[in-house]
């Protein structure tokens, strides 16, 4: 039994390590953001065209609801890529492994992107919901500093001139940053806002029929799949530009061009 744990040890071992060498995730994410950019454009283009056109009015929000298909992805998306990040970031500075901050430093801009349309579309939302673009309500406010985490995230990356530093203040900066997920996601339980409580519950029926949850979720989905080709396609970049000293790196660069 205990040569048994021993060699599953040693397997799992050798996968981490493969799995956190920059050359092999180059190649593996190559298909994969190609076959997952296609599936993310079919899913996201099939539940805006039945959100948009098909699903019923809202008979409190009427047709203003539907922004939802857009707005709700996003913020999702802009939380659980802010969490990747921080975890990202975290393995970066316990274990050292640089693909790590590779992935983070990718990820930034995409979180920040989302987080702008999240903001945006919530605007939008608002005005005829609440009459007003803009309310200083705690779970927009607290989606603002979100965004702002984000270019504070991508600042720190542009001041520093040696890459690792910039890895490691943005990582830091990012695990402190994580204290606002939690206030964004229960914002709404714990004060009396303005913002409407959560969309979806695991642990609750969804309050909306299903001509109008099915294309909700499929935008989820695809966001989420987009989120993931794109993140390769920049890691991929950023693994060239840090790993350009390498032969096989060299080689890439070469056949894309140069960078």
């Amino acid at each position: 039994m205990i040569w048994r744990q021993e060699s599953m040890w040693q397997i799992f071992v050798r996968w981490f390590h493969k799995c956190s060498s920059p050359k092999w995730f180059y190649q593996m994410s190559k298909p994969w953001s190609f076959w997952l950019g296609w599936a993310a454009f079919v899913l996201i283009g099939v539940a805006l065209v039945w959100g948009l056109a098909f699903s019923p009015v809202e008979r409190v929000q009427g047709n203003s609801y539907r922004i939802i298909f857009i707005h709700v992805p996003s913020a999702f998306l802009s939380e659980a890529i802010y969490m990747t990040i921080a975890i990202a970031g975290a393995v970066g500075l316990i274990w050292r492994i640089k693909l790590a901050f590779y992935v983070a430093k990718a990820c930034i801009p995409i979180g920040m992107t989302m987080a702008f349309l999240a903001l945006a579309t919530g605007a939008i939302w608002g005005k005829p919901t609440w009459g007003d673009w803009w309310v200083w309500d705690m779970r927009i406010t607290s989606m603002l500093i979100l965004f702002l985490l984000y270019l504070g995230l991508w600042a720190l990356h542009n001041a520093m001139e040696r890459p690792e530093s910039g890895d490691r203040a943005a990582a830091i900066l990012a695990l402190v940053g994580v204290v606002n997920i939690p206030i964004i996601k229960y914002s709404v339980n714990l004060v009396t806002t303005l913002h409407q409580p959560a969309t979806l519950k695991f642990t609750e029926k969804a309050p909306m029929h299903i001509s109008m949850l099915v294309p909700l979720l499929l935008s989820i989905l695809g966001f989420y799949l987009a989120f993931l080709a794109w993140m390769f396609i920049r890691a991929r970049l950023e693994i060239l530009k840090r790993e350009r000293k390498a032969l096989w790196a060299q080689k890439e660069i070469e056949q894309l061009g140069g960078l």
